[in-house]
């Protein structure tokens, strides 16, 4: 195996390592504003007008990426949010 070639694997396994996921929330019809909005600040560490944006955007068009980061940094969180009855995945 070349240089290059163990240079390229190498790359390509921290380019893995280092992915961001983002968690996904999506609209449903049974949260209200308020409760997504003050879910978002809790859980995702959300400022109330970024809660409030992100929740607009839930609401018109059916979903919105609100917390970007590692897997392991989202992964309690995602659990938090359906938890709390919010529609949430990982991507």
């Amino acid at each position: 195996m070349s240089t290059i070639e163990k240079t390229s694997e190498s790359i390509e396994v921290l380019e893995k390592l280092l992915k961001d996921y983002e968690i996904i929330v999506y609209n449903d019809d049974v949260n209200t504003f308020d409760f997504v909005i003050d879910s978002l600040i809790d859980v995702c560490e959300h400022e109330p007008i970024q809660a409030e944006q992100c929740t607009m955007l839930i609401h018109y068009k059916g979903k919105c990426a609100v917390k970007t980061g590692s897997y392991d940094d989202l992964k309690p969180r995602c659990s938090k949010l359906l938890e709390l009855g919010l529609s949430a995945e990982i991507q």
